[in-house]
Formats: structure tokens, C-alpha cells, sequence
């Protein structure tokens, strides 16, 4: 093994090597180098085992690394120069199938194996003993003076004494229960009336009312659609070993109550169980049935929650207390002690890919995982992948199909408005028939859902007299008007600025207009036309975290709002019974930008929020404005035809050699200015793979030519059938050396080309 300069020491004294035996380790750290690096367990200390978290030190900084497995070779850095290991933390070990699964994902993604284990060690904290409670008492001087009818205790004073009458408690616990401050609690002690004492840290991560019971509580009624869906994935569970399967219904056919059989069939086994979901925002309302189905709460795991939650899910699950999780595709690094069933939620979202960092696609990261630990995993949708489609037809997937709606709720009928012959004002977005609808809907007393893909107020605004456009300063994209907040802000790096009363350029006033319609122009139109209509807006910035989300949802079911206008937060997992209205304004917006997967990404988003409407007795419609009426993705909706809209797109990818009939890598190459950015990207090209069956594209400009002030040059790998694209991109940047100034992505399958 190679040896890290700044992981050398002075040698060892003769009499220390006299008196100890070292034994050599192989330590990872949440770094990005290329392999693991040695250090010494000295044999008075029981040597750790592969999987034990360490500290260790790397030159001047101390580090908590993984003992990895593998062959040590004992000549590769003279003993004498490795630094021992400094502590061993009493943390449950990385098992086996988690340090695998390490390997893979960073063998697949060619990232460095230290920063995959990063995102499995990302509540660092959680690896240390939680620190003791501190709980107060009621001493027998405060139980005399409570029982006291005369003296001086305050009536503040005299809740707190009856809420710690009822046991030993947290101090903020005492005072939300007597309804006082904490100040007044703390004072308790000065008086000798409460006495404060340490107790060991409770070990989390328990589901809230939880019993042994729980998980074989008989659930929800099902039709026998679901009730035939939710036998085959119980077998699934019951057969153990690795398998992947499909379950494949139409909206609102029931497929969360179908796969929460297989789910507590894993978890009466004794088993833990991971769902993933795309949104964070689904969270709150997901939850909900959950409780509903097991009158328990699942422990969440995504970016919005704390940190004291984030070391309890962590350490409850390494420790097995844990039974189920649900959340982001972060989710899947999760140590797992015992896990028996992965749920990957709406699998053909997007949100599934990772952009940064590590680029991974967490509906194949998670059947690898569950490959790797032989366990069943379930992939649920709507609108499957194409990628999950031909697996399906190549056998190594099996499906399970939910073909009708819930309690004989019918599919909505979808028409599309062709809007090259309807004359609409200017400034205006909805169509007369799109408007029409809406009305009768209003009067009917029913709910309707208003769809555009577009945050903010406008996406360009200029000035009228001189043409100055406002871009960001720091990306090629252009600022979007946010009106509610009276700012310009770009979605790709956050720049945001107040939006002028003049233009910069020419210093006009009153000449800035906006250009084309967010999803704020469009509840602005509906509030001038329906000004009787109570209307909501389902965005994600203005939505500070899941509990809104599930909020405005609840206020959608208690029918507070007549309309819901939104982006796509509002296309899934969603269910009003009175909604029967969706009309989308601008469904052309998604098939533009080279995607290779655009058409597909559009009729599964289109497809999905038209599955909003009539999902319960009374019928829905969906209205589809459209530029582009004969495009095959809008007669696909209009005739509800999925399978053959899917046959011709994996027909077309099959004939081009695009995924998943062929291969697909970027390389983007990124510098602080233009110059070095050109000049690494040309070495590369220089130094291009010359292989059979592989082409290298580029480079080119990306799209998004400058990003968070990075200029941005870009390759594009294509490889056929099963080309080992790894090693072709391996050996290719080997031979390339670049500046430290320089970046280089790497992203296996890409999904987005900007």
C-alpha cells in the first residue's frame, strides 16, 4: 500500500518495539483518497475488528476512519513510520454487507471509496455514548411544601412541584407541562425543593407507540386487486433471498396499502425496513397513513431534520432498535443492523438521481443493496422507467399490476387544448377552455389543480426601453422574479438581489417587465378572474419543510382552498376526493434541452398530476395546453396509452444506443476562469480513449456554461451494450494530469446534460 506522507511518524524506540507487538490495520477515512491507509493496534488494546469505528490521526488533524478489510502488505510502509490507531469508539461496527456496498457504489461512480463512506458517517456524533439526561426531582422539602396549605410557594412554583410530583423529569419537560418557564424550574433547586440528578441517555429510535403487536395489526381494508398484489409481495418476503419486483398500478389504485403488507410481514420477521421517497414533502402525509396502518410513527431520515434526531435514527438503527425508516435517497447509507425489505416509493423520479458529490442513482443503489444483503426490494410507480421496463421484459424483474382505480374510481378523462387556435390575452396563461373549466368547477363546488412546472413570478425579466436582461453573476441562467418576496433570485446557485426600481443599464424607470409565466403570474391571473375563489400555491419555496407541505394538503382535504396551483410537489402522492379539475398550463415546458429521457420525464409528470383529479366518486378531467398537440407524448395522454408510448420511446433509444439499450458518462471539467477550464479540457481530449464500441464527444461548453462562478466544459462518453465504461473512463483520467485549481465530475448515466 502506497504510503500518505503525512501519515508518517518518528520511528518507534528499540524498547518500545521490545515491549509491544503492533499488528497492522487498514484504516478508511471519510476522505477523498484513492485507498485505505495503514496504522498500528498495539496488542495490549484487543485489536478492532473490520468494521470499527477508529480515531486516528492524518499529519496535524485528528480523524474518525472505518477498519477496513482486505490484504495488508507488510512491506509497504516500514513499521516503524505507521501511527497507531488512538482510539477505538465503543460504536456498533460498519458490518460486512455495508463496507460491500462502500466499495461498490464508489467502484461504480468512480468516486474515491472515503467519500461514500462520508455519506454513511454523516451524524458523526451518533458514534459517540450519548450524554446522560439531567432530570429533576421533587425532594422531601418540596413534597412538605406542597402539601403545605400556607406559605410562600407562588402559584408558578407550586405547577412545577405537582408536575415533578409525577416523576423525575427534564428539566424543559417540567415546564412545558406546568406551563412555566424554565427559569422558574431551575429556581426549585436554589429553594431545596427539587434536586437535580444524571440518568442514562434513553436509547432512541423507537417508534412512538410501537408494540410487539404493532406490526401485525390487520391493516386497511383492500379490494381484491390489492389484496392479490399484497399476497405476492408478502411471498416476496417470505422467500427471503435477493429478488426485485415491480409493482406497477395506475394513480390511485392503492399501492402504498399494498406494499405495507410486505412491509409488516418484514417487520413481525423481526426485520428493519427502508422506504425511500423522492420528496421530502410526501414525508408528512406518508406518515400519516403509516400511523393510520400500524399506530406507530417510522423514524424519517432527510436533510430538514435536527440533529438530536439525526444521531437517535442513526444509532437505533446500527443498533437494530430501529425498525423502519423512511426517507431520501440519503437514506440508503444508512448502517442497518438487520435489514429485510427495501421500498423505493415512485421510483422513476428524477429526485432519485444525486448531482453532486458522489452522482449515483439511488433506485439501482438500492437493489444493488439489496442484492448485496439478499434481501427483497420493491420498486412502486405509476409510470415505471423505461430502465425498469426493459428489466421487466428482460426477466429480472418481476411485476405485479394494480390495473384499476380504488373503489371503483374512474381515470380522468384527459383533452388537450391546441394552443395555436385560441386567441388569449396578453398577460394572461389560461386558455378559454382551461378557464371555462375552472369556472364550472368553482360552481359545482369542486376543486380544481392549476400545474406549472416553473417556480417565482416570471422566469426573465427585462427593460423594455434598452433590452437589458438580468442574469446572475454568477451562472449563464437568468434571474427569476420572485414577486411575494420582491426579489430576483437564480435557482442554480442562489444569488439572489432586490428586485430595482430602474434598470442598471440604461437607468429608466418603470420600464421592467416580466416574461413568461411562474407559478405566482398564474395566481395572480386566477385571483382577477375568480376573486371569489380561494386559492393556494404548493411550491417548495414557499413550503419551509414537510409538516407545511402535509398542513396545506389537510387544509386541501377540509376543502379550505378551491384551487391549488403548484409545480411538481403537487403531481405526487396526493389524494383529495373533491378535486376533479386539473388543468396543466404549459405542458411543452419539459421537452426542450437535448434530454435524451425528456419525452419520458414529461409524460410521467404529466401523466401523474392528471392522476390527481377524480380519485374518488366524483369523475375528473384533465385539460393539457399544448403547442405541440401530435407530439407522441401528448396523444400517449390523450389516449391513455402508456405502454405504447413506451414501446416507441425504448424503440427509438434502442436504435440510437441510449440507456438502457447502450452507455452513458460525463465528464465535466470545471476552473475559476475560462482559460484553465479550456486548457485541462483539451489535455483531455488529447488523451481521448481510442476503443472499440466507445465514443467520446466533446468537449463542448455546458449548457450552464459558468455555474456558481465555475466555468464549465463538458464530455460525453457513449459506449455500447455493455461497455465497461468504468474502466475506460479510469484509464483515460490516469493518464491525465491536471491543475489543483481544476475540477473534474464524474457521472455514470447521467440524467441531466446542463
Amino acid at each position: 500500500m502506497a504510503e500518505c506522507p503525512a501519515n508518517s511518524a518518528a520511528p518507534a524506540s528499540p524498547d518500545d518495539k521490545a515491549s509491544k507487538v503492533a499488528t497492522r490495520l487498514r484504516v478508511l477515512l471519510p476522505l477523498p483518497l484513492p485507498t485505505a491507509l495503514d496504522y498500528l493496534a498495539l496488542d495490549d488494546v484487543a485489536v478492532p475488528p473490520p468494521g470499527s469505528f477508529v480515531r486516528v490521526t492524518l499529519g496535524p488533524r485528528r480523524l474518525i476512519g472505518v477498519v477496513w478489510d482486505g490484504q495488508v502488505d507488510p512491506e509497504a510502509v516500514p513499521a516503524g513510520r505507521l501511527k497507531p490507531v488512538v482510539e477505538v469508539l465503543p460504536a456498533p461496527p460498519l458490518r460486512r454487507e455495508m463496507r460491500r456496498f462502500i466499495e461498490r457504489v464508489a467502484s461504480y461512480t468512480l468516486a474515491p471509496p472515503g467519500t461514500v463512506l462520508r455519506m454513511a458517517m454523516s451524524a458523526e456524533e451518533a458514534l459517540f455514548p450519548p450524554a446522560p439526561r439531567r432530570l429533576y426531582a421533587i425532594t422531601p422539602a418540596g413534597t412538605v411544601a406542597l402539601a403545605a396549605t400556607t406559605g410562600k410557594l407562588t402559584p408558578t412554583r407550586r405547577r412545577a412541584l405537582e408536575a415533578l410530583r409525577d416523576g423525575a423529569a427534564p428539566p424543559s419537560e417540567v415546564a412545558r407541562r406546568a406551563g412555566v418557564s424554565a427559569a422558574v424550574v431551575r429556581g426549585l433547586v436554589g429553594l431545596g425543593l427539587a434536586a437535580e440528578r444524571l440518568a442514562p441517555a434513553e436509547p432512541g429510535g423507537v417508534p412512538t407507540g410501537a408494540t410487539a403487536d404493532a406490526w401485525h395489526a390487520a391493516g386497511f381494508a383492500l379490494s381484491p386487486d390489492q389484496a392479490a398484489a399484497a399476497a405476492q409481495l408478502t411471498a416476496r418476503v417470505g422467500e427471503g433471498g435477493f429478488s426485485v419486483t415491480v409493482l406497477d398500478g395506475v394513480t390511485g389504485s392503492g399501492k402504498t396499502e399494498a406494499y405495507f403488507a410486505a412491509v409488516a410481514a418484514a417487520l413481525a420477521a423481526g426485520r428493519q425496513v427502508l422506504v425511500l421517497l423522492p420528496e421530502i414533502a410526501l414525508g408528512a402525509q406518508w406518515q400519516d397513513r403509516f400511523r393510520r396502518r400500524f399506530g406507530a410513527a417510522p423514524a424519517e431520515w432527510h436533510s430538514d431534520i435536527g440533529q438530536a434526531a439525526r444521531r437517535d435514527t442513526w444509532r437505533g438503527v446500527a443498533a437494530g432498535r430501529t425498525p423502519i425508516v423512511v426517507g431520501a435517497r440519503s437514506a440508503l447509507f444508512l448502517p442497518f443492523a438487520d435489514l429485510g425489505l427495501i421500498v423505493v416509493d415512485e421510483e422513476h423520479d428524477p429526485s432519485y438521481k444525486q448531482e453532486d458529490g458522489v452522482c449515483y442513482q439511488a433506485r439501482d443503489m438500492a437493489v444493488l443493496r439489496a442484492s448485496l444483503a439478499g434481501i427483497p426490494a420493491v420498486l412502486v410507480s405509476a409510470t415505471p422507467s423505461l430502465e425498469t421496463v426493459v428489466n421487466v421484459a428482460r426477466e429480472r424483474y418481476r411485476r405485479v399490476r394494480l390495473p384499476r382505480r380504488h373503489a371503483e374510481a374512474s381515470l380522468p378523462a384527459v383533452s388537450l387544448i391546441d394552443m395555436r387556435r385560441e386567441a388569449v390575452d396578453p398577460g394572461r396563461f389560461l386558455s378559454p377552455p382551461l378557464a371555462a373549466a375552472l369556472a364550472q368547477t368553482l360552481a359545482a363546488g369542486e376543486q380544481s389543480l392549476l400545474f406549472l412546472n416553473r417556480r417565482g413570478y416570471a422566469p426573465l425579466t427585462l427593460c423594455r426601453a434598452c433590452g437589458h436582461r438580468f442574469q446572475c453573476p454568477n451562472c449563464t441562467a437568468w434571474l427569476v422574479e420572485h414577486r411575494f418576496t420582491a426579489r430576483l433570485q437564480c435557482h442554480h446557485c442562489g444569488y439572489g438581489m432586490r428586485l430595482p426600481g430602474f434598470c442598471p443599464e440604461c437607468l429608466a424607470g418603470g420600464t421592467l417587465v416580466p416574461c413568461g409565466p411562474g407559478v405566482e403570474r398564474l395566481h395572480e391571473e386566477v385571483a382577477a378572474r375568480f376573486p371569489a375563489a380561494r386559492v393556494a400555491l404548493m411550491v417548495s419555496d414557499l413550503l419551509p419543510g414537510p409538516r407545511a407541505a402535509a398542513e396545506l394538503a389537510q387544509a386541501m382535504l377540509e376543502r379550505r382552498y378551491d384551487v391549488l396551483i403548484g409545480t411538481q410537489i403537487v403531481a405526487k402522492g396526493h389524494h383529495f376526493p373533491m378535486l376533479t379539475l386539473v388543468g396543466v398550463v404549459d405542458a411543452d415546458l419539459g421537452l426542450t434541452g437535448g434530454d435524451l429521457r425528456a419525452a419520458e420525464r414529461t409524460y410521467q409528470l404529466l401523466h401523474q398530476v392528471a392522476g390527481r383529479a377524480g380519485r374518488a366518486e366524483h369523475p375528473g378531467r384533465a385539460l393539457i395546453q399544448t403547442y405541440m398537440p401530435e407530439q407522441p407524448v401528448m396523444q400517449a395522454l390523450a389516449a391513455g396509452d402508456r405502454d405504447r408510448f413506451l414501446a416507441a420511446e425504448a424503440a427509438a433509444r434502442r436504435q440510437a444506443g441510449l440507456p438502457p439499450f447502450g452507455r452513458l458518462a460525463a465528464l465535466i471539467v470545471s476552473a475559476g476562469d475560462a482559460e484553465s477550464a479550456d486548457f485541462a479540457a483539451n489535455a483531455l481530449a488529447r488523451a481521448a480513449p481510442q476503443v472499440s464500441g466507445v465514443t467520446v464527444l466533446g468537449p463542448a461548453p455546458a449548457p450552464l456554461a459558468i455555474l456558481r462562478g465555475r466555468h464549465r466544459r463538458r464530455f460525453l462518453v457513449k459506449g455500447e451494450g455493455r461497455a465497461g465504461l468504468q474502466a475506460v473512463m479510469r484509464n483515460w483520467l490516469a493518464r491525465v494530469r491536471v491543475a489543483n485549481s481544476v475540477r473534474l465530475q464524474i457521472d455514470i448515466d447521467p440524467y441531466s446534460f446542463l
